[in-house]
């Protein structure tokens, strides 16, 4: 007896070619979304680590002339 309406046990009848198919698409699909989210969590953190602090930003300011050299020592002295 062969079992399952004869076709036997994991021989894949009725699938054929077109359920390794679907099985590699899934496939692909799961691995793509995990190197996304691990790709978004690292940039994510790169993002925050690059981010400039208040002085460099008011140093930044002073040199391009947008603030004066004194509200440029207060905003310094504040920090």
């Amino acid at each position: 007896m062969m079992g399952f309406g004869g076709f036997g046990y994991g021989t894949g009848y009725g699938m054929g070619i077109l359920g390794w198919v679907f099985q590699l698409v899934i496939l692909v699909a799961v691995i793509s979304v995990i190197v996304y989210l691990v790709r978004s969590f690292s940039n994510r953190n790169d993002t925050i680590r690059n981010k400039p602090d208040a002085k460099e930003i008011a140093a930044k300011r002073y040199a391009q002339g947008e603030i004066t050299k004194e509200e440029y020592k207060h905003i310094r002295d504040n920090l």
